[in-house]
């Protein structure tokens, strides 16, 4: 019950790294580092400079945990409160002792072995 409230309070990012359509890297919790070929621009002499359009592309995804939590139970509807004490006691149930019934066998004593039998039915192949 703990890991179900810690996961689905806590918030994470996705970062996900596309070279083309392809993926190529997928990060949680921090940035991917991609593939490598970033393009970078090329500047020239004269100040002007020419852009490419690169063929990565980068996507981020941001899961958003629950803020706030309730923890009252004084708003519970009598049938609600019902259920939550038939569910406890049948649960408490569960682990009582059961008795063991009497066998009728238990008196007496087995039989005593006057032979063995995996020796009378031994056969061997020569």
């Amino acid at each position: 019950m703990a890991l179900v409230v810690l996961f689905s309070t806590m918030s994470f990012t996705i970062d996900m790294h596309y070279c083309g359509d392809t993926l190529v890297e997928t990060a949680i919790f921090h940035r991917a580092k991609g593939c490598g070929m970033e393009m970078q621009n090329q500047a020239t002499d004269s100040g002007c400079s020419v852009e490419k359009k690169g063929c990565c592309s980068e996507k981020q995804i941001n899961v958003q945990g629950q803020d706030e939590l309730q923890l009252t139970f004084d708003k519970l509807t009598f049938e609600k409160q019902l259920f939550v004490s038939s569910f406890v006691y049948s649960y408490i149930s569960l682990f009582e002792n059961i008795e063991d019934e009497a066998s009728s066998f238990s008196e007496y004593p087995p039989p005593i072995i006057v032979k063995s039998i995996y020796k009378l039915d031994e056969t061997y192949l020569i």
